[in-house]
């Protein structure tokens, strides 16, 4: 049986936003369930705002905005104005984000990555549940902020996990975990970890939902394992997502790309990605093998499997094509 939740990641490769309108209403109409921005190289706000206006009924989400880019004012604004938007049906993901994108990127110290987490999910939580954020600790004060306009339904709050603390804290502290470059077995360990995490916090395991991004290629296109070997060398050797798949059992596996990487030898890196985790972390293939591939996510513990189509073409008008016809191959059944 196919499972009830079937998101794709937005926005789509090679489509511009302007065409968007077309992309969420068909989207929704074929049975897609949710739409999830994730915020890396692209806004993870606007796609979000946009689905709001031309949606109806699918779940949104932001998977993630960082808490040390966003500070917890700007994030609960944020969340109280999509929740406004789209009432009932908006969740805000956060996450830490890694040395790349915070430190790299924008010139923030990446630091204490787990209190953060948490500093920020209590001061958020506190504003969008309508009391003054007047919130302090050891490494965060901030006071004064009130939502101006409050969402007219509560926003859930989904936290971004890689390893076992930060996962067991996202139990703790919210409704949700986002997870993202796993592959179906993995869920196998982090769902227990997640089960174990609510029993001792009190909560139901079935209600902390389990949110994945998998990454997916519908296509049969040689191209598409070169995809996932560059992939890999760009996620897997940046320093949380190192530690991340050692926790889950390829550090052995993962060392020799990652020392020709820290070598700076990009080319041979390349060349030491091994097969066997382009297989484990690749969902690629005729749709219905890609289909089956995620009902294992499903079956595995994912409560929320969103697509996160991976393009082999390059060329820009070829590349929305290429979207087009992978979002309609991926429909849901």
């Amino acid at each position: 049986m196919a499972t009830a939740r079937w998101g794709v990641t937005i926005p789509l490769a090679g489509i511009s936003l302007t065409e968007h309108e077309q992309v969420y209403r068909e989207a929704e109409e074929r049975g897609y369930t949710d739409f999830w921005s994730a915020e890396s190289d692209v806004d993870g706000v606007v796609p979000l705002a946009l689905a709001a206006a031309w949606t109806k009924h699918a779940t949104l989400g932001t998977a993630i905005l960082g808490v040390f880019n966003r500070g917890p004012a700007l994030l609960a604004m944020t969340a109280a104005a999509l929740g406004e938007a789209a009432p009932g049906r908006f969740c805000l993901g956060v996450g830490s984000g890694s040395s790349v994108n915070v430190e790299r990127w924008n010139g923030i110290r990446f630091d204490k990555p787990l209190t953060r987490v948490a500093d920020v999910v209590r001061a958020v939580r506190m504003a969008l549940q309508g009391e003054q954020m007047n919130y302090s600790s050891e490494h965060l004060k901030v006071n004064g902020y009130r939502v101006g306009r409050r969402p007219p339904e509560p926003v859930p709050i989904f936290i971004a996990a890689l390893q076992e603390k930060m996962l067991r804290q996202a139990v703790r502290l919210g409704d949700g975990v986002c997870l993202t470059w796993v592959s179906a077995d993995d869920i196998k360990k982090v769902a227990g970890v997640v089960r174990d995490e609510a029993q001792r916090a009190g909560k139901s395991p079935d209600a902390v939902q389990i949110m994945c991004r998998i990454n997916i290629c519908p296509s049969t296109d040689p191209r598409a394992r070169d995809a996932y070997r560059r992939a890999i060398t760009a996620y897997l050797n940046v320093p949380v997502y190192r530690e991340y798949h050692a926790w889950l059992g390829r550090g052995d596996q993962l060392r020799p790309m990652q020392q020709q990487w820290d070598a700076g030898d990009r080319r041979a890196a390349l060349d030491m990605v091994p097969e066997g985790i382009i297989d484990e972390l690749g969902v690629f293939g005729t749709p219905d093998e890609c289909r089956a591939h995620v009902e294992r996510f499903v079956a595995n513990g994912v409560t929320i499997p969103v697509l996160n189509f991976m393009n082999v073409e390059t060329e820009p008008a070829k590349r929305a094509e290429e979207s087009w016809e992978m979002l309609r191959a991926m429909t849901p059944r």
